[in-house]
């Protein structure tokens, strides 16, 4: 369940010093610390902001309070799986990486088939947990996410395409959806709008970090497009899927009736950060664009997301449709 999105985007940060690896027995709080780090913890807490709004948003209201618990437990430990199952895959790219050096696998604090166990064990948990205290279709996305993130993303595209992260990007998108069955157990158009949203908002949340990291990324031989594009053509694709992301999330009013909370959010935040964009994309084209321009977006992305489904949460209890408002 990683998104990529946004799941993909932050490196596993074990206790040790940077570039060090660990001689000698691993205590057992070092040991547990290595273990939440495998699991990308940043990435599962932009992971659940998506979910909770998503199940409020769903259920009219605040849904039964075991069952956001019990959503967001299941979905934590899936998409902690999935990045377990990352750091195992990725550990030779790893190690000729800076941003990802103090992975567990690369320090040395945890050995590989204490991962790949580990990882295993959690995806099976996360699965059982989803079926049994969610409902059967939260399972089966669960098992979806994963294998979008593990086998179709980490084992194939990720060293074969410039679009890895585009496609690959879906397993990150899978929360919205589990989110949603669990509340009414089917899938419905306003999940589909979500899911599309995040979708499209990958690609400018990881190309910039990946123009920032580029050398990185050449050294270990993934052909991550800010890597190996020019600046100006990589700002002229986050400036693209820029302008999808905030009109589909625009959808959500006429096909889901989100009201004038959400509706104006979108507006606001969505045209802020496309003004992040073009400013990218103006200083690539005059060849001014630098990592720290580059990560003005990245970051803004993530701000943009977090406002997005905030307002989503809010929306059912304050923002009546907005056609409605208007009239009365």
């Amino acid at each position: 369940m990683k998104g990529h999105t946004i799941q993909q985007v932050r490196a596993c940060a074990p206790a040790a010093p940077a570039g060090d690896t660990v001689e000698g027995p691993v205590g057992l709080r070092r040991k547990i610390k290595a273990y939440i780090h495998l699991t990308k913890p940043q990435v599962i807490e932009l992971l659940l902001v998506t979910t909770a709004p998503t199940m409020m948003f769903a259920a009219h209201g605040m849904p039964s309070f075991w069952l956001m618990m019990n959503t967001l437990i299941g979905g934590a430990m899936a998409a902690g799986a999935s990045g377990a199952f990352n750091c195992y895959i990725d550990r030779d790219i790893d190690r000729k990486m800076k941003r990802t050096e103090k992975r567990p696998l690369v320090t040395g604090e945890l050995s590989d088939r204490e991962a790949i166990v580990f990882a295993w064990v959690l995806a099976v948990v996360s699965v059982a947990y989803l079926w049994f205290m969610v409902n059967p279709l939260s399972g089966v996305l669960g098992v979806v996410a994963i294998l979008l993130y593990v086998v179709f993303y980490s084992l194939y595209l990720k060293k074969r395409t410039t679009q890895n992260i585009v496609w690959g990007g879906i397993a990150g998108c899978l929360p919205v959806f589990i989110a949603w069955a669990a509340v009414r157990e089917t899938i419905e158009w306003p999940a589909l709008v979500l899911f599309t949203v995040i979708f499209l908002w990958t690609p400018p949340h990881y190309w910039p970090l990946s123009m920032k990291y580029a050398e990185d990324y050449k050294a270990a031989g993934v052909p991550m497009l800010g890597a190996i594009a020019p600046a100006h053509s990589v700002s002229v694709q986050v400036v693209l899927y820029g302008w999808a992301m905030v009109i589909c999330s625009l959808l959500l009013v006429p096909v889901g009736g989100a009201g004038w909370v959400y509706g104006l959010s979108a507006a606001a935040v969505g045209a802020w950060f496309l003004y992040q964009c073009h400013k990218l994309h103006l200083l690539a084209l005059a060849q001014k664009a630098t990592s720290r321009t580059a990560m003005v977006v990245f970051h803004g992305s993530i701000t943009y997301l977090t406002i997005l489904f905030i307002a989503l949460a809010i929306d059912p209890f304050v923002g009546g449709p907005i056609m409605e408002s208007f009239i009365f």
